[in-house]
């Protein structure tokens, strides 16, 4: 059974590269502007994947001006993590960043461990198609906890 959307959720991942810059843009492009959504990573040494913006297109996802950043720059530039009602962390490493972070804040810190499509398939339609297997993964986990995409007015 579906549950009310958060007013705020953060998607975390290792870089802020490919799983949760892809869960940032499909939930805003699923759920609308209603919930205040953002992604980080652990680390901030990577630019959004271009497998990533290809898969997400796909399915009307603009993922191609998308910023990656880290935790750190998100405390430094005055987004404060206390201030999400929910964290959602994709990665082992990002749930243990989440948690460090927030250990004493009275919020929600989930872990959906996604797959990291990165490294694998030797060929372009092989790496696409698992960049389309963490999409569908992502898309799964939303449907099943918002319901499906919600009607544009």
């Amino acid at each position: 059974m579906p549950v009310a959307l958060p007013q705020s959720v953060l998607f975390c991942c290792d870089h802020n590269a490919v799983r949760s810059p892809m869960a940032e843009g499909i939930m805003k492009q699923f759920y609308g502007a209603g919930t205040y959504v953002q992604s980080a990573g652990v680390h901030n040494d990577l630019e959004v994947d271009g497998f990533a913006i290809a898969v997400c297109r796909e399915i009307g996802v603009a993922l191609e001006r998308h910023r990656s950043r880290s935790f750190d720059e998100m405390q430094e530039w005055g987004d404060d993590l206390s201030s999400f009602d929910l964290i959602v962390s994709l990665s082992p490493a990002s749930q243990r960043r989440a948690l460090e972070l927030t250990r004493y804040f009275h919020l929600t810190v989930e872990f959906w461990p996604i797959m990291d499509p990165t490294g694998i398939g030797e060929t372009r339609e092989q790496k696409l198609n698992a960049y389309r297997m963490t999409r569908d993964q992502i898309v799964e986990r939303l449907t099943a906890k918002w319901g499906p995409p919600q009607e544009r007015a």
